[in-house]
């Protein structure tokens, strides 16, 4: 993604206070959904579909993932 309007991040429930692992989630008003590395705020950004998000979240929680 090149360019996303502000939004409010959301650190994964799963990241761990240590400083490692942290992953955050926004959802963007176009049906999508950004994902960055906490540890690197400023860095790259994914942006991903509803649908694509969708499958990856079904996939995780499946443990299909990993």
């Amino acid at each position: 993604m090149t360019e996303i309007p502000p939004v409010t991040w959301h650190k994964s429930s799963y990241s761990n206070g240590a400083g490692g692992n942290c992953v955050e989630c926004a959802r963007l008003g176009d049906e999508q959904t950004a994902v960055r590395d906490s540890k690197d705020p400023g860095g790259p950004v994914l942006g991903f579909s509803q649908r694509a998000w969708g499958d990856f979240l079904a996939a995780v929680r499946s443990r299909r993932l990993g």
